[in-house]
């Protein structure tokens, strides 16, 4: 994993030491609880977040150091540049969880999700790399079911009405179930 990140403007953390099973990214890991839980159950397994918010970046240092974590990188901005910057096939799984659903129309080509970032979400993922979304916005899990169709290159699996495996709630899960919202949670494996 050493040098796989050299182009980043900001890396927190010491580059990995030791091999990496695996490498998953977490695109928008709001208060790095999900990160944090993944990172301690995969030991093996090298982590990338990418969050650019402060507050959320200070949440999962502070897990980090609590949970005495080693195998967590940090991009402190905007997830387009990490991957644009990462090389061909380097990353096996991300997950992109509740992310902002800009819910007015004329906002939508503000979503994360688009041809542009799957179209790179493809690129840096391995053959049968999985790309895990999850949102409690029906209009959002709509729109990207439908990108992702129009992309080719994924094919859907799983039951999008169970959560993905070793789940930990979120706070963003939380809410939306407070406020009677379902979840869904969709898995995309990059065809080979």
């Amino acid at each position: 994993m050493d040098g796989l990140l050299p182009q980043l403007r900001v890396q927190v953390g010491q580059p990995f030491s030791g091999p990496c099973r695996a490498r998953w990214l977490e695109i928008g890991f709001g208060g790095g609880e999900h990160l944090a839980h993944q990172a301690e159950l995969h030991p093996d397994t090298c982590f990338i977040g990418a969050e650019p918010f402060i507050n959320g970046v200070a949440k999962l240092l502070a897990l980090i150091e609590a949970k005495s974590l080693k195998n967590i990188q940090i991009h402190d901005g905007d997830a387009r540049q990490l991957l644009a910057s990462l090389p061909d096939g380097c990353i096996d799984r991300i997950y992109l969880l509740y992310p902002d659903p800009w819910p007015k129309a004329r906002h939508n080509k503000r979503r994360f999700v688009s041809p542009e970032t799957l179209a790179e979400i493809s690129r840096v993922l391995t053959p049968g790399g999985m790309f895990l979304f999850a949102s409690d916005i029906a209009d959002y899990v709509s729109w990207t079911r439908d990108h992702v169709a129009a992309h080719g290159g994924f094919v859907e699996v799983g039951d999008a009405a169970r959560a993905f495996e070793n789940w930990i709630e979120t706070r963003y899960e939380a809410k939306a179930r407070r406020e009677g919202r379902v979840s869904s949670y969709l898995t995309f494996r990059r065809i080979d």
